[in-house]
């Protein structure tokens, strides 16, 4: 099979912490990458989930919150007294 070379930019902190992971499970960098790279065309998608930090700061707060009881409407022991609680009048 033909091989080609690719460029890559990256922070240079990253490329070195990168580089540091790919040392300590025994591969190269090229190796990481193209074990991406046939991953992705295999399965055609990118093969793990992208997203922000988990939870986020919004989320964290909103945790935070609610494990202080801060924001929290009450608990109803049924669907029928959360009905009658929704229908009142205030």
């Amino acid at each position: 099979m033909a091989q080609t070379n690719i460029n890559i930019r990256m922070d240079t902190e990253l490329k070195k912490q990168f580089e540091a992971f790919c040392a300590d499970v025994g591969m190269s960098m090229t190796t990481a990458f193209n074990i991406f790279a046939k991953k992705a065309v295999r399965e055609n998608r990118i093969p793990f989930e992208v997203g922000g930090d988990i939870p986020n700061e919004e989320t964290r707060r909103a945790i935070e919150r609610a494990q202080k009881g801060i924001g929290l409407s009450k608990g109803f022991s049924s669907v029928q007294e959360l009905m009658e609680d929704l229908n009142a009048d205030d």
